[in-house]
């Protein structure tokens, strides 16, 4: 079972990196270490760090110095000293139980009853800072939950019922877990002794801790059993099934953590017995990141009045934010983001006079933000990022919160100006108020703001000069990101006194004048983008910025327009760690100025759309991490250097696949013209999602295309387009086995395709237009997919793709009228040629006529009784001299196949002999013709590419094995023909194509694709599903499909899934197929791990089932790649739209607004569980069959 997304990418790494630490210390403090805490260290960092748990005992102790109990692996502290202690429990009798806040107050105290032994725990909420102080950890989050002695008592043997509930537990749960935990709980008889569980004096279980253990299946219900059960935490499993309502309902549970699990289906909606007894113990609730939807509950919340923090984030729960402070006036942290919650934030906060902690971005919210929510003074994080939220931040409202350290409004429909009472907020760290409507100026009072080290108000329609605000006071600010508004002046210089400034991004305002020499102040800056203003004096700029000693990305297009590009070597000296330098599009002239080449760690260089004149430097070559280069739309002159055939990350598959090119901390947009998708963000991107590139286009390059091309494996965009080279296109290009654009139009190259092109199976864009090219186009594999306008230009070309037959070619270009230089001789030879053909067309009708007689009055007979008619006919083998060869067809009388009577000869008549007209479908293994039949059926005939096929005897033992495969949601094989070379293969039609032409061909004419409504899509998901798990579990032998993709899910009458192509693989030549060779499948539906390892798995076709998921989902492609060189890759896209939270975004527009989003998201999650990177993360088939079966009883 794999885990569910952890959702982190929606916290900060800051976060996350802080949880890690506290854990670390704990452990040191304590000089032992936690035995959860290596496998949780291995896995992802918590969910919401803020809402986590994390536990050590405070106890008074006679002891001198700190000692580890073998029976907890917690941290114990004394509370009375400020050095830490630590005493056996078995000697402990008053303890207390603390939750640590960030604030400098107790909030409240209450006393509960433990254990048996009446000892008494006193529950405090005690400041963050005092445990920092005393304890000497740094604990990340809201809550650090200090159990009791009861977590580690250790006075008795576990009772009896106790026991065998916790092995009934790990029966059901450790399907997946470590020989460790399974063999120490089956070998010690007492369970106060087993890892991960706590007892009390009286032997009760009193806590279960095993996050991070590598548990799947399901929670048993005898956990119920465990009644003293006080402490839960199952987080960071493979745990699934249903959300089991007894976890709320254990007497004296306080703390239940079952996140990062993928449990499903609905948390409890009302209480049981609880409520005679005053309401539930639960104080802790974390299910964040699981599968689990419905309606979030309302009513269950009236019988829990302790409930401190609840975190239900990262699910997809439906419905409304209840009233929960009206019922759980304690409540501190409530985390609801990354849900389908909709409708207005209901009022009632007023109640939760503690709440630090509201997060509900990532929904559907919408109104305004309730008046009471300003009255909670206590509030210090509040985040609802990514909803529809209305209205105008008030003055005196938001002036309340002067707690307040977060303030994350960012992309919603606020309106309205900053107000100037947002200073008294004086505890404000960051303020992120993104993708908004927000006008009007920056108020001057932003100078109070001491505490601030993050604004992000990009995206705004803000207006003015920034110098109206002093940034010398804001002496913490690392960001400043006011992108996209309408900004004018220039840089503020009060900016240049703020040193810890990492990200500076101005662009896309309309500012310009000079970046003064104060900018060398910023020592710690790695960002710098002024994209789309009018900024002067390049030259100074650089010199200025030589301080910027760390700087990593330069974003500078569209400005200094027509100055030089300086070319002095000390530029290069200074700036050494840069690794993006984006400057196109400035009209900038001289040449490409070697400084470049010191910058050793350069991934990405973009000087296009310049007038840059010289050659291409030849030190290029030797740039150990460079990986994108764009020089097109310049002057430049001269060949391709040699030595760029030498490029350490384009040469080595390993020395790519080993290096990391880490994020910068703000991603950049790399193709700057684009503005509507730069606002909006869909043109930014990280360092990992840039193609591999080699633009040298538009610009004046002479010289040959170098056979040494074919020595850039990795290299996975080339275009060197409308220059003036010349010679044949290289053969060695074909060794390219990643290469997604190959643009070589508008040049004078001559010579033939390389046929051998078509083996490239990502090859997405092929354009050879306007050279001089001559003879075949290459068929087969993508060949079959480019249109006529990649070829166009070259008069000698012939080829399917381009309409022309090549039989008419080599007349045609010799002049208007051939026949008149054909000499006597030639004409004769002619002649006699076509009577000698004549003669034998009259012996081969002869033989079909009497082969066809016989081989039908035997026919009746083949069947053999046993319920398959086997049937032979003419193969029409005269015309390889043989004609003993027949046509197989395996029918199925009991799916209600009826018995036909083909010849190879009806096949070349119902596909009027494999024209182009004919085929529906193309892929790597061959084409698929349309037959029909003169009694009206329709085949699909798909023709192999023969030399790639098993020899005839295994080819066919092969095929009759396939035969026997048969499913509902599988598209049965009919038949087959082998003679020669060839190999046909017999289906039935689908009329209603495939999955892919639904969701992304036009069919009605207007250049949309038809509508497959939602029901629709969960149906195909559905029936797809129960195929692919009818091939990998139920047949024999079982198959690994190898190549799922939408248009291999085809659509019957009925409108149902039917996957097709399985098994073909089997009938391929072991050294031919595109596992051992190259890449398994077809580009965008590939697993990463193939790229390392040549063999295909189950586990791989569930990434590819994913993708189509994704695609039926977002109804989008699952590689798209732009012209500038960026790539849209599906997979990358969503997990990254996701981790922002912005899931609704992602969502097929044509599906949004009708009230089905929360079974949409749910498969979404189990769509990303999918595609998740590591195999052994994924689910099963059999998973996701009953997920997807799951899903009619959400929503």
């Amino acid at each position: 079972m794999a885990s569910p997304p952890s959702g982190e990418g929606r916290r900060t790494a800051a976060r996350g990196t802080a949880w890690g630490a506290a854990s670390t210390a704990r452990s040191r403090v304590c000089g032992c270490r936690d035995a959860g805490s290596a496998a949780r260290s291995r896995r992802r960092s918590p969910t919401s760090p803020r809402s986590r748990i994390s536990t050590c005992l405070a106890t008074a102790s006679p002891a001198g110095s700190p000692t580890c109990c073998s029976r907890c692996p917690m941290l114990r502290l004394s509370t009375k000293e400020n050095t830490p202690r630590c005493s056996h429990p078995a000697k402990t009798k008053n303890v207390s139980l603390y939750i640590y806040t960030t604030v400098n107050s107790p909030i409240r105290s209450t006393v509960l009853d433990l254990d048996s032994d009446a000892r008494r725990s006193e529950l405090v909420i005690m400041p963050r800072r005092e445990l920092e102080m005393s304890c000497h950890v740094v604990v990340s989050g809201v809550l650090v939950l200090v159990l009791a002695a009861t977590i580690c008592g250790c006075a008795a043997a576990c009772v009896e019922v106790e026991r065998k509930a916790l092995l009934s537990f790990l029966a059901d749960a450790a399907s997946r877990a470590g020989d460790g935990i399974v063999g120490e709980w089956q070998r010690s008889p007492d369970c106060c002794t087993w890892d991960g569980v706590g007892c009390g004096g009286d032997g009760e279980v009193t806590r279960l801790s095993l996050p991070g253990r590598g548990l799947g299946g399901t929670i048993s219900p005898s956990i119920g059993n465990l009644t003293a059960l006080v402490y839960l935490n199952l987080s960071s499993n493979s745990l699934s099934g249903p959300f089991p309502d007894v976890l709320f309902f254990l007497p004296n549970v306080t703390v239940v953590d079952v996140s990062n699990n993928c449990l499903s289906g609905e948390l409890p909606s009302v209480a049981t017995g609880a409520t005679a007894r005053g309401g539930l113990s639960l104080e802790v609730l974390d299910v964040s990141s699981n599968l689990l939807a419905g309606q979030f509950p309302s009513a269950i919340w009236e019988h829990t009045p302790r409930l401190v923090s609840l975190n239900a984030s990262n699910n997809s729960f439906h419905g409304t934010i209840p009233s929960l402070c009206v019922s759980c006036p304690a409540l501190a942290v409530l985390d609801l983001s990354v849900n389908v919650l909709s409708g207005v934030i209901s009022p009632g906060f007023g109640n939760c006079s503690q709440l630090r902690v509201f997060s509900a971005g990532r929904n559907n919210l919408t109104g305004e933000l309730p008046g009471d929510l300003f009255d909670v003074k206590a509030l210090q994080h509040l985040e609802l990022p990514l909803n529809q939220i209305e209205g105008q931040l008030d003055h005196e409202s938001i002036a309340k919160l002067t707690n307040l350290v977060t303030l994350d409004l960012g992309y919603n429909l606020l309106t309205g100006g900053l107000p100037e009472s947002i200073s008294k907020m004086p505890k404000l760290e960051e303020l992120r108020l993104a993708n908004n409507n927000l006008t009007g100026t920056l108020p001057s009072a932003l100078s109070n703001w001491t505490s601030l080290r993050f604004i992000d108000l990009r995206s705004n329609s803000f207006v003015g000069d920034l110098t109206v605000v002093d940034f010398s006071g804001l002496a913490n600010l690392t960001v400043f990101d006011v992108a996209s508004n309408n900004f004018t002046g220039t840089i503020p210089p009060s900016i240049y006194t703020c040193t810890a400034m990492k990200a500076l991004r101005v662009s896309r305002n309309v500012m310009g004048g000079q970046v003064s020499p104060e900018i060398g102040n910023l020592k710690e800056l790695e960002l710098f983008s002024l994209t789309f203003n009018s900024f002067v004096n390049i030259s100074g700029m650089f010199w200025n910025l030589k301080s910027c000693t760390n700087l990593t990305a330069l974003l500078l297009s569209y400005n200094f327009y027509g100055e030089a590009l300086p070319d002095a070597g000390w530029v290069g000296d200074h700036i050494r760690k840069v690794r993006v330098i984006v400057l196109e599009k400035s009209a900038l002239t001289g040449a490409i100025p070697s400084w470049l080449s010191k910058l050793q760690d350069l991934n990405i260089l973009n000087l296009s759309g310049n007038r840059l004149t010289g050659p291409i430097p030849s030190w290029l070559g030797a740039m150990p991490k460079l990986y994108y280069v764009d020089l097109s739309g310049n002057l430049l002159s001269g060949v391709i250097p040699p030595s760029l055939m030498e490029m350490r990350l384009l040469t080595s598959e390993q020395a790519m696949a080993e290096y990391n090119p880490g994020h910068l901390i703000l991603t950049f947009a790399l193709n700057p013209d684009n503005g509507e998708a730069n606002r909006h963000g869909r043109g930014y991107y990280q360092l990992s999602g840039v193609a591999v590139t080699l633009n040298f286009s538009e610009n004046a390059i002479t010289g040959t295309i170098s056979p040494e091309v074919g020595k850039l494996k990795t290299l996975q965009m080339l275009d060197v387009s409308y220059n003036n080279l010349s010679g044949d296109i290289p053969t060695e290009l074909t060794s390219l086995a990643r290469l997604q654009v190959l643009d070589l139009s508008w040049n004078l190259l001559t010579g033939t395709i390389p046929s051998a092109l078509n083996k490239l199976n990502f090859l997405a864009v092929f354009n050879v237009a306007h050279n001089d090219l001559e003879g075949p186009i290459p068929t087969g594999g993508q060949f079959d997919a480019f249109p006529p306008k990649s070829f166009m230009g070259n008069a000698k070309l012939c080829g399917r793709a381009i309409s022309v037959p090549c039989g008419n070619m080599n007349g045609a270009t010799r002049g208007n009228d051939p026949i008149k230089h054909v000499g006597k001789r030639v004409i004769i030879a002619i002649v006699l040629g076509v009577c000698f053909g004549l003669v034998a067309l009259v012996v081969f009708l002869g033989c079909v006529v009497i082969t066809v007689r016989k081989l039908m009055s035997n026919a009746a007979v083949r069947d053999g009784g046993k319920g398959v008619d086997v049937s032979l006919f003419d193969s029409m083998s005269e015309l390889y001299g043989d004609c003993s060869k027949d046509m197989i067809l395996f029918m199925s009388e009991a799916a209600g196949e009826t018995a036909k009577s083909l010849t190879f000869l009806d096949i070349l008549k119902a596909t009027n002999n494999f024209s182009p007209e004919r085929i529906i479908g193309s892929g790597g293994y061959g084409l698929v013709f349309l037959a029909e039949l003169e009694d009206g059926t329709r085949l699909a005939v798909k023709k192999l590419n023969g030399d790639m096929c098993l020899v005839e005897r295994e080819f066919q033992a092969e095929v009759e094995a396939l035969s026997a495969t048969r499913h509902e949601n599988l598209v049965p094989l009919l038949g087959f023909y082998i003679r020669g070379q060839l190999r046909l293969l017999i289906y039935p039609y689908m009329a209603n194509g495939s999955l892919h032409d639904w969701l992304h061909e036009s069919h009605a004419g207007d250049g949309a694709p038809q509508q497959l409504d939602w029901r629709a899509r969960l149906r195909i998901a559905r029936g797809a599903s129960r195929g692919v798990l009818y091939i990998h579990d139920q047949c024999k032998p079982q198959i690994v499909h190898r190549d799922i993709k939408s248009s291999n899910i085809l659509l019957d009458e009925a409108g149902e899934a039917r996957v097709a192509d399985f098994g073909l693989a089997r009938l391929i030549l072991p050294d031919r197929t595109h596992v051992t060779t190259e890449l398994v499948g077809t580009l965008g539906y590939i697993p990463p791990e193939y790229g390392q390892a040549w063999v295909a798995t189950r586990r791989g076709d569930v990434y590819s089932f994913g993708v189509v998921l994704l695609e039926l989902l977002t109804g989008r492609r699952p590689f798209e790649v732009l012209r500038h060189g960026q790539q849209l890759e599906l997979v990358q896209w969503v997990l990254q739209m996701r981790s922002q939270g912005r899931h609704g975004e992602v969502l097929d527009q044509r599906l949004r607004g009708n009230g089905d989003e929360a079974q949409m998201l749910y498969v979404l999650d189990l769509a990303c569980l999918c595609v998740d990177s590591t195999p052994l993360s994924r689910p099963v088939i059999q998973d996701i069959v009953s997920w997807l079966d799951n899903v009619q009883f959400i929503g």
